[in-house]
């Protein structure tokens, strides 16, 4: 049996040493290849020159920050590839910053390795996985499974991977109702985040789908659940 992660290659930008060096031995013997950056200008160079699988970022770093990296990866390079950020911070207003510059998930430190490796996992299986030639439709919403690609009234709207795994979800269940519980097993599997993970993600999928439009299509059902429909009528 080949290793977990053989053939996938993660950018670890992490200026604490002592955990750079036992994820990367970590991920190494579980088969990743590593590259290593200890501040976020050479990481962010990295991630700009080089195809990486994964991103791996601490948010406080030296020289530029975690949040401003993923910024600039997103919106000057326009590069989506999935990244996860490593944060002592882990509240909701934190989360919301690091979503809102394009991050895909969030663990809180300390935190143990096989999370780490569980959730790039599933960032690659969102990635990576499989689709077929459809196209989902709610009112002017369009989500093409075939190239991931979502629109609103004809115009592009620009999702992370998660981002895009919800609303899948969303979009194949719709008009019922989705509970948070299966948000979460469709999104993370076995291994859930922690209780505000879901709704950071939430937030900027509407944040991108609903605020620029005069109609929302993302509903919550208190204490049931979250629905994507024209309407919020039962």
């Amino acid at each position: 049996m080949k290793p977990e992660g053989q053939g996938t290659v993660v950018l670890l930008v992490e200026d604490h040493l002592d955990i750079a060096e036992s994820v990367a031995e970590y991920l190494e013997m579980r088969g990743y290849a590593i590259d290593h950056a200890a501040d976020g200008v050479t990481g962010l160079h990295l991630a700009v020159t080089n195809h990486y699988d994964v991103i791996v970022a601490d948010v406080m770093l030296p020289g530029l920050d975690g949040v401003s990296l993923c910024r600039r990866l997103r919106v000057d390079a326009r590069r989506d590839t999935p990244l996860l950020m490593l944060t002592a911070r882990d509240t909701l207003e934190d989360k919301l910053v690091g979503l809102d510059a394009g991050a895909d998930d969030y663990l809180v430190k300390p935190f143990e390795i096989r999370e780490l490796e569980a959730r790039i996992r599933t960032l690659l299986r969102r990635q990576r996985g499989a689709v077929v030639a459809e196209t989902l439709r709610i009112a002017d919403l369009e989500l093409d499974l075939a190239t991931m690609q979502v629109k609103r009234g004809g115009q592009p709207i620009r999702l992370m991977p998660i981002g895009l795994r919800l609303l899948t979800v969303l979009m194949r269940a719709s008009p019922r109702v989705v509970s948070r519980q299966q948000l979460e097993r469709e999104v993370w599997g076995d291994v859930l985040p922690d209780s505000d993970t879901l709704r950071s993600h939430l937030y900027a999928l509407r944040k991108a789908i609903d605020k620029p439009f005069a109609r929302p299509l993302l509903h919550t059902i208190p204490g049931v659940g979250y629905r994507l429909a024209a309407c919020d009528a039962a």
